[in-house]
């Protein structure tokens, strides 16, 4: 098996399939829009958009994920200090990364995404609610179980296993997600200069954010070293 730096398993996430994230992202943008996609991983959403006439550029850290995308430009870099000098007609910042832990690392995210927008910042965030009612269970996602279990709820701080099962193979993967408000939100997006702009789903799990003052972005979103990025280095 191989591993990213962040403990996802190359080969599972070239396994799952889409869950309508593309159709979500399609109609929020104009037909042909550029797309930055920030943590592309193996393409999952990325080739559907592709398919769907959206020229792609998808970034991540590791080259074993990007060598499964396919027609699309790929980056190998971190997106927290990622600058490719260029805007996109929409930016997508997918993962839930949204609802990182740490702050410098959660602002760079959205710094990054700030300075390359030429149009909105699509965000998937893991909305409050779903802090007080997750619990541990199994549910599919194609051809993979996925079971949820050892469940540690510590303040605002949820953090968990999710087991990963096909018929031959087996992973798991811990994480730890940090409950966010609107108004966190709005407070984070105003750090980079963005602003909350609509909701793209019923249950507010999708937003897209614009940026305050295109002309005269943040210096933040400019400079990813005034976010205390400053050890994180493309690659």
């Amino acid at each position: 098996m191989t591993t990213t730096r962040d403990g996802c398993t190359v080969e599972l996430y070239a396994l799952l399939p889409p869950a309508g994230e593309p159709e979500v992202i399609h109609q929020a943008i104009p037909a042909g829009a550029t797309v930055l996609d920030l943590g592309t991983g193996a393409g999952r959403i990325a080739l559907p958009l592709a398919a769907l006439g959206h020229p792609v550029t998808g970034v991540d850290n590791s080259a074993e994920m990007l060598a499964h995308v396919r027609n699309a430009e790929t980056v190998l870099a971190d997106i927290e200090t990622l600058r490719l000098g260029r805007r996109f007609d929409a930016v997508l910042l997918a993962s839930n990364l949204l609802n990182t832990p740490e702050t410098a690392l959660r602002r760079a995210f959205l710094a990054t995404a700030a300075y390359h927008a030429d149009g909105p910042v699509i965000v998937q965030w893991t909305p409050p609610a779903w802090f007080d009612t997750m619990d541990a269970g199994t549910r599919q996602i194609g051809p993979v179980t996925v079971t949820t279990k050892d469940i540690v709820r510590d303040g605002d701080l949820l953090s968990a296993t999710a087991q990963y099962d096909t018929a031959d193979q087996h992973w798991e993967h811990a994480f730890t997600a940090l409950r966010l408000s609107t108004s966190d939100v709005e407070e984070e997006l105003a750090a980079v200069g963005l602003r909350l702009e609509r909701w793209l789903t019923e249950d507010q799990s999708w937003f897209t954010a614009t940026v305050r003052e295109p002309n005269q972005r943040s210096s933040v979103s400019a400079n990813p070293s005034a976010l205390g990025s400053s050890d994180a280095q493309a690659t």
